[in-house]
């Protein structure tokens, strides 16, 4: 919305006295300015949101009064007593801030629309899923079947809609790996549409089941975003991906803009949620904003990276799929169920090996960052 208006202004004044006036106003050209903008935009607004989004949770009585999962399952003891009452939907405030600032700062081409609407449609199914949890009093929530469904649509509707649209199809087609200059498949369809519904979806869930710690989703959110505004930045312009040798994706700087906002709002958010944690951003929160990377991811034509940038999202979703392969084998080969970790997902274990819960967190953001790091070394070996 700034550009649009401050590229009218300059036009209007074009020719006139205003127009030296007005001259500055060309700073919104540059995805490098709206992006800063962006961010900070984002940052106060959660700052300010933050107190007012808490007291209406608080008000309307969505706070964590259940037992959540770890302790529906006997293994972390007294955590209900530690966070019960606080909010939980804190989501609500992420995706608002991040939704209006991307509109206010980002043109708005096909990638920032088709990215805003699937964070506000897995926004709407996280909402859903906190709400069942909060009227039941269960850390269940919905169907696991239902979000499934929901987000595997959604992913197919994304990956099919890039596939039909000529200008983005070979982002389906052409299949990219981590250190590699050129597509290891061309013409692949089938695969293309495939890895680019389980980046979605996978990531969508991967953050969901991050998110167990005062902090520790939204962290690693915020690391990873930054991964991607850098890889959104080069994509996006010619120069820069062609010395780098990197997919060239015209359009895909705005999502530069987007992470932006993505890492104010993350911080923000951050604010309240450290420990100990004043409000929870629920599935409202953690299914959009993991959605959101795995959308990007492909928007530039890098899925793979994602698995290394989120190398903690993917441990964590391992743990779990790990955990329950291992225990119901176990269970049908020898009769009983046995585990590879002490408690599943994976921040858990280090909890009931005695680890404090921001040791946990921070040590988290550490191997986070060595992602990150690595993450962005793709850029230069190829």
């Amino acid at each position: 919305m700034l550009y649009y208006l401050s590229q009218y202004l300059l036009a209007a004044a074009a020719g006139t006295e205003w127009g030296e006036y007005l001259s500055p106003l060309r700073v919104f050209r540059y995805i490098t300015f709206r992006t800063a903008g962006a961010a900070v935009t984002a940052l106060l607004l959660s700052w300010w949101l933050g107190p007012k989004v808490i007291g209406w949770l608080k008000e309307l009585k969505f706070g964590q009064d259940y037992k959540d999962k770890a302790e529906e399952a006997g293994e972390l003891k007294g955590r209900t007593s530690m966070k019960q009452g606080t909010p939980t939907m804190g989501g609500v405030m992420i995706v608002t801030v991040l939704d209006i600032t991307a509109l206010l700062w980002a043109q708005w081409n096909p990638f920032i629309l088709l990215t805003l609407t699937a964070v506000l449609v897995l926004a709407g199914l996280g909402f859903y899923d906190d709400f069942v949890k909060i009227t039941e009093q269960s850390g269940r929530g919905a169907k696991s079947r239902i979000k499934l469904w929901v987000q595997t649509l959604l992913a197919t509707f994304v990956a099919v809609y890039l596939w039909q649209f000529p200008p983005t199809s070979r982002l389906i087609t052409d299949i990219m790996v981590p250190f590699y200059k050129y597509p290891v498949m061309t013409g692949a369809v089938v695969t293309g549409l495939a890895i680019a519904v389980l980046a979605i979806v996978g990531s969508s869930n991967a953050v969901n089941l991050t998110d167990g710690l005062d902090g520790l989703a939204i962290g690693c959110t915020v690391i990873v975003s930054f991964v991607f505004l850098v890889l959104t930045y080069v994509a996006g312009h010619s120069r820069i991906s062609a010395y780098l040798q990197v997919p060239y994706v015209p359009g895909a700087g705005e999502l530069t803009v987007f992470c932006g906002a993505m890492i104010g709002s993350g911080l923000g958010f951050l604010w309240f949620n450290c420990h100990p944690a004043q409000v929870f951003m629920g599935d409202t929160g953690s299914l959009a904003l993991g959605g959101a990377l795995g959308i990007i991811a492909v928007l530039i034509h890098q899925p793979f990276v994602l698995v290394i940038a989120g190398g903690v999202f993917v441990a964590e979703a391992a743990s779990v799929m790990l955990q329950r392969g291992w225990f119901k084998y176990t269970r049908l080969t020898q009769g009983r169920g046995r585990r590879i970790f002490l408690m599943a997902p994976l921040h858990h274990h280090f909890e009931k090996l005695g680890w404090h819960e921001s040791q946990v967190v921070m040590r988290f953001y550490i191997l986070c960052i060595l992602c990150a790091v690595v993450a962005l070394s793709t850029l230069k070996l190829r």
